[in-house]
């Protein structure tokens, strides 16, 4: 049975801190929706209101395209464990970059990660939990490298290249503002 709630609680940022894998999802007003798998440690609960997560050099850029024109996000953690559980964050989302105000007091809650392109903060706006049945048990092997042994591969300048090469728009035109 789904519950719903305002804001998270400890326990939920506990269960948060705990996966290994959470998904992002944005979309423009027009477009491809975006749903992202993410890893590495790089996700915070910044308090009961406001999560963010450390968004490193990729593909593509589209969270920051869609956030910029809409503000829209929801982010999914799913229980792999035998004790179930699926939560969604649904939120309002803002890009924070090195140039910020912000960034400074909220990089340093992060791991610092080769590659880093751009926080991504959002403002919850609620909360939803649901029993994850349906979802199989895994079981964690290890933590993938090959995105930050690429990044460290690629040295400042190169990762600086490659973002103005492939990171300025999204798939379907929309400006990243990077």
């Amino acid at each position: 049975m789904a519950k719903f709630y305002s804001q998270l609680d400890s326990q939920l940022c506990k269960f948060i801190e705990e996966q290994k894998l959470f998904f992002t999802a944005t979309a423009p007003i027009e477009g491809r929706i975006n749903l992202s798998p993410k890893g590495i440690d790089s996700f915070r609960c910044l308090d009961f209101d406001k999560v963010a997560y450390l968004d490193l050099t990729g593909s593509g850029n589209e969270t920051a395209a869609h956030l910029y024109q809409n503000g829209r996000m929801t982010i999914m953690f799913c229980s792999f464990t035998d004790k179930p559980l699926i939560l969604r964050i649904y939120g309002r989302g803002e890009v924070i970059r090195s140039d910020s105000p912000q960034w400074d007091r909220l990089i340093e809650k992060f791991v610092d990660l080769p590659g880093k392109r751009q926080l991504i903060l959002v403002h919850v706006e609620s909360v939803q939990t649901s029993c994850g049945y349906g979802v199989p048990i895994y079981e964690l092997q290890e933590e993938r490298s090959t995105l930050t042994d690429w990044a460290v591969k690629k040295g400042a300048d190169g990762i600086s290249a490659y973002q103005l090469q492939n990171n300025l728009t999204s798939i379907d035109g929309l400006p990243t503002h990077l």
